[in-house]
């Protein structure tokens, strides 16, 4: 994947994703931006992670690609301090984030109480209006592999769900 370029340079990475970027964009075009979803992803396989590019060197990047909506890891152990990255970065005016609240990498199941906390930190940096919750990643249920077992993937929702229930009615109380 990209992890070698990560590791080379910055440099080396950004102009990789830039050209990204472009193409995605141009097959994009005609497409209202408010249908669009973009993932930003940094793999479901189950290696040590050190290479993943901080959020902080591709946030304006991802913030160039004409979608209406933003997901981006923000559960796991490797990403979850980016929230930080909000207090800088400026969501655009009309789009929505959606950040990972419970994560793919692990078979804890979050508890309610953290996936409503991370919602709310969430919204007080960029809008309560512009969070919509998520998962880190999807939970693949291919033939031959899975990330997480069914039966962890659906507490994990359910827990995603009361997490935003209690995050709700605390935002918007």
């Amino acid at each position: 994947m990209y992890d070698h370029l990560v590791q080379q340079s910055s440099e080396k990475y950004r102009e990789w994703a830039e050209l990204r970027v472009e193409a995605l964009n141009h097959a994009l075009e005609g497409i209202p931006e408010d249908r669009v979803r973009y993932h930003v992803c940094f793999g479901g396989w189950h290696i040590p992670h050190t290479a993943d590019a901080p959020l902080e060197n591709i946030v304006n990047l991802i913030l160039r690609v004409n979608a209406g909506a933003y997901s981006i890891e923000a559960a796991n152990v490797r990403h979850e301090h980016e929230w930080r990255v909000w207090e800088e970065a400026e969501l655009p005016d009309g789009n929505i984030l959606i950040p990972g609240v419970v994560s793919h990498h692990t078979i804890s199941v979050e508890h309610p109480r953290l996936v409503a906390d991370r919602i709310q930190r969430y919204a007080g940096l960029v809008g309560r209006e512009n969070v919509i919750a998520g998962t880190d990643c999807g939970f693949a249920q291919v033939e031959g592999y899975q990330r997480v077992h069914p039966t962890v993937m659906w507490a994990k929702l359910e827990t995603l769900a009361e997490g935003a229930r209690l995050a709700s009615a605390e935002l918007w109380a």
